[in-house]
């Protein structure tokens, strides 16, 4: 198995947080969605994206179908995605994906968090380049050979796919999102989910002291409602 395997094995087996912050983050991913392509799912491909994550996260329909109207309203915020970059204590790199309505608060927020967890929050491309950034797509594993499928999903961008107890999981860059969920509609195949994922490029191992003064600053950042993402290099 490949790191893409790994990460998701290591982050799995992590505590996340409660399912009501899970749909919060669905909720902004809606308005971003609506906001940039429109409401109808049938031409946009980010909603549609959105919507499978919903399903697959068992938000009820009723809630996806009240987040894009509200989203189609002119007078709902829209949301900014802001990456923030720095480093805990112990040498361990930080990314935070944010989606905020008010950058000066979540600025301040991240700031505060550093600072009183010993960490540094860092300047534009101080830690991104040590992450690749990846997309993923969850297909049912029905019906599917994983070997014969992964020589034909290579042309469209596809690194590395594996099964799980899940389903059939696919890993390529970001940028091949598009030309992936293109040709899974195409040959019918459902999409469970897909998302992105910043993959450490190279992970460093704490003792137990140090892990809970990371996990300490992690928790300040991860409990923070624009806040979307976060991704680390210290080895789970």
């Amino acid at each position: 198995m490949g790191r893409a395997f790994e990460f998701r094995k290591a982050r799995k087996m992590k505590r996340w947080s409660a399912m009501a912050k899970t749909f919060t983050k669905i909720g902004k991913d809606i308005v971003m969605a609506v906001k940039e392509g429109g409401p109808n799912p049938e031409t946009n491909s980010r909603l549609r994206a959105v919507i499978q994550n919903a399903k697959a996260a068992n938000m009820p329909k009723d809630n996806v179908d009240r987040a894009i109207k509200k989203a189609s309203d002119k007078d709902t915020a829209n949301y900014k995605e802001v990456l923030f970059e720095g480093y805990a204590p112990h040498g361990i790199a930080i990314l935070i994906e944010t989606a905020t309505d008010n950058n000066n608060r979540t600025v301040a927020n991240i700031r505060s968090y550093f600072n009183k967890c010993n960490g540094q929050l860092g300047t534009q491309g101080s830690v991104e380049f040590m992450f690749d950034h990846t997309c993923n797509f969850r297909i049912p594993a029905e019906g599917q050979d994983v070997e014969e499928l992964e020589l034909e999903m290579i042309d469209f961008g596809v690194e590395e796919i594996f099964a799980d107890e899940d389903g059939i999981v696919m890993y390529a860059p970001f940028e091949s999102f598009g030309a992936i969920q293109k040709e899974l509609e195409n040959r019918g195949i459902e999409v469970l989910s897909s998302g992105f994922e910043r993959i450490p490029q190279i992970t460093k191992e704490l003792t137990a002291e140090q892990v809970a003064d990371v996990e300490k600053l992690l928790e300040k950042i991860e409990e923070d409602d624009d806040v979307m993402n976060v991704f680390h290099t210290m080895q789970e």
